[in-house]
C-alpha cells in the first residue's frame, strides 16, 4: 500500500509496509535517531540515558512479521526518512518503533507519520492508540501531548539486563504510557 501525504513544507511522503530488504536500512534509521553522536543531530536522542543499540535486524523483522503488526515505512524521493510500528491490541493499536531521520526532525515528518498511523488504527477499528516513552524523556512526551496523546499514570519497567535495548547510563529509567482517543 503506497499512500501519498504532503504537510506544509515537507515535500511528497509514501507510506507502505516494511520488507525483509528494508531492515538494514531501518535499523541504522532507528539507530541514528537515538543513539550515539548521530542521534545528537536530532532533538529524540536518547544518547544520555542509554548507550549501545536501541535495535537490531532480528527485532525489526520481528515487529515485520509479528501478528496484527505492521512496520510501516516512510519514504520521500525513494529515500527510508522514518518508521513506526503499528500493532493490533485488544481494542487499542500499539504504536512504537517511531524514528524519523535527525536531519528531517522538526520538519513536519514525525507529524504527517502519526497522522497516517492514527488513520491506520481507526481503520482498523482501534478506539485509541498507546504508546510507551521513556518516562526521563518530558521533551519528546511533550511532543506527544501538543499531538493530543495524554499520560495515563501507568508505567513500566525499563529492561535492565537485556542489551538488545541499550546499556543504561542511569538506574532510573522507566517507560510512561500515553494514549490518545481516536
Amino acid at each position: 500500500m503506497l499512500t501519498p501525504a504532503t504537510l506544509g513544507d515537507v515535500p511528497e511522503l509514501t507510506f507502505r509496509d516494511a520488507t525483509f530488504t528494508d531492515v538494514d536500512v531501518l535499523v541504522e534509521l532507528i539507530e541514528s535517531a537515538y543513539r550515539g553522536d548521530a542521534s545528537r543531530a536530532g532533538w529524540t536522542t536518547e544518547a544520555d540515558l542509554l548507550a549501545g543499540q536501541r535495535t537490531d535486524p532480528e527485532g525489526v523483522r520481528e515487529v515485520i512479521t509479528a501478528p496484527g503488526s505492521r512496520l510501516l515505512v516512510v519514504e520521500r524521493a525513494g529515500e527510508i526518512v522514518a518508521c513506526c510500528q503499528l500493532q493490533k491490541r485488544e481494542a487499542y493499536v500499539y504504536f512504537g518503533m517511531f524514528s524519523v531521520s535527525p536531519a528531517l526532525q522538526g520538519a513536519g515528518v514525525g507529524k504527517a507519520v502519526i497522522a497516517e498511523a492514527e488513520r491506520i488504527a481507526r481503520a482498523w477499528g482501534a478506539a485509541e492508540i498507546r504508546m510507551t516513552v521513556i518516562r526521563q524523556r518530558e521533551d519528546l512526551i511533550a511532543f506527544y501531548e501538543r499531538r493530543g496523546f495524554v499520560r495515563t499514570g501507568r508505567f513500566e519497567p525499563f529492561p535492565y539486563g537485556d542489551e538488545r535495548f541499550g546499556l543504561p547510563l542511569r538506574d532510573d529509567l522507566e517507560f510512561a504510557e500515553l494514549t490518545k482517543a481516536l
